[in-house]
């Protein structure tokens, strides 16, 4: 523990030293807000993770942590191994937002150890967050998508009817798999579903209609 510690603290350190309060405000995700928020864009973010040498447990004891910028790391260090369907359940608490959803979804969960039985226990979430997470880090590797989450992917949307994420993890996610020859007739199937499903109150965003729009040019044959 103390050597984590002082890992952080000069972790910390570094992070402090890129600080920009103008990105900081500017920073656009949906979600909840971190505690404490440097600023520090996500490409040097990513540069400074990466010169750490992977550690799991150090990993964790960042990811508790209420930073932004130590929360995001974390993803980076921690080992890719260790991410099992069981492991995955201590890291659900710290998604919040769209941001931690998509570096989760792009520094670790599309190539953990157990990635598909991750993926298919939070698309079936009822946080938002998760299912958004499980739906880009599928997008991102073909390999981890199956047959039966292009198949859910209408259902998903049924209970995010206005989430503007929801719809754009599925638009990916089928987008990808229309490009496997194997799942291309599902990923059409999906679209088709989706088609079908009632738009949103006025005003709201309908996650129905933006995916429909979005699906018809990005399946056209």
């Amino acid at each position: 523990m103390a050597d984590n510690t002082s890992r952080m603290i000069t972790l910390l350190g570094l992070m402090r030293k890129q600080m920009n309060g103008a990105v900081a405000d500017a920073m656009h995700y949906y979600g909840e807000r971190y505690g404490l928020n440097y600023g520090v864009s996500l490409p040097t973010l990513r540069q400074i993770a990466a010169k750490e040498e992977r550690s799991h447990s150090l990993a964790q004891y960042l990811y508790k942590q209420q930073v932004r910028e130590l929360r995001l790391a974390a993803l980076h260090i921690a080992e890719e191994q260790m991410m099992t369907l069981s492991e995955a359940e201590s890291w659900e608490y710290g998604i919040i937002n769209s941001e931690v959803a998509e570096e989760m979804a792009f520094a670790l969960l599309h190539k953990a150890k157990e990635s598909r039985e991750i993926i298919a226990k939070w698309s079936a979430s009822q946080n938002e967050w998760l299912v958004y997470s499980a739906l880009m880090a599928a997008a991102r590797n073909a390999e981890n998508i199956s047959e039966e989450l292009v198949a859910n992917t209408a259902s998903i949307i049924g209970r995010f009817p206005s989430s503007r994420v929801i719809a754009q993890g599925v638009v990916a996610l089928l987008t990808r798999a229309a490009q496997q020859s194997d799942l291309h007739p599902a990923s059409l199937t999906a679209a088709e579903e989706i088609k079908t499903l009632p738009t949103s109150s006025e005003g709201d965003f309908s996650a129905a209609e933006y995916a429909t729009e979005e699906l018809e040019w990005r399946l056209a044959e």
